[in-house]
């Protein structure tokens, strides 16, 4: 009896299991149907730069959805960042730029300036943030010149 019990109920999860499996591919497939942006990186660490230096980055992204990409606006944390992007939809598979200038200027120490890609992606918003050190103006060049001595 209790081998019959056993039996049964142990079945009864490899059928769950068996389920739950051919169940996820169409989740997934599901989660990749219409635009859908993929950066190479959402992050890039500038080092640490004199106060009122400028940091200029792109960051490269992919459509990995199946229908076109378009960026309507980015946001970001701060006025000291300007984002350039270009407004033509990005088709399947195809990549594009997003450009990112970053003004030190009256900024000290630790910075994080995250911008906030607004698209028709199927996600929704993505992010993507710049990060480093500003140094006072007088420190970095004391300390570039020591390096170099």
């Amino acid at each position: 009896m209790k081998k019959a019990l056993l039996l049964a109920l142990s079945l009864t999860a490899a059928g769950f299991t068996a389920q739950a499996q051919t169940m996820k591919p169409a989740t997934a497939a599901a989660k990749t149907a219409g635009p859908a942006i993929t950066f190479e990186e959402s992050k890039y660490d500038f080092g640490s730069v004199a106060q009122g230096g400028m940091v200029d980055h792109t960051f490269k992204f992919k459509n990995t959805g199946n229908q076109p990409l378009i960026i309507s606006n980015i946001g970001v944390s701060c006025g000291c960042t300007v984002p350039e992007y270009s407004k033509a939809p990005v088709m399947p598979g195809k990549t594009g730029t997003l450009s990112a200038h970053f003004n030190s200027a009256g900024k000290m120490g630790m910075q994080n300036k995250v911008l906030t890609i607004e698209s028709n992606a199927t996600a929704g918003p993505a992010t993507v943030s710049l990060v480093g050190d500003v140094k006072e103006a007088g420190a970095a060049a004391a300390a570039s010149t020591t390096k170099a001595n």
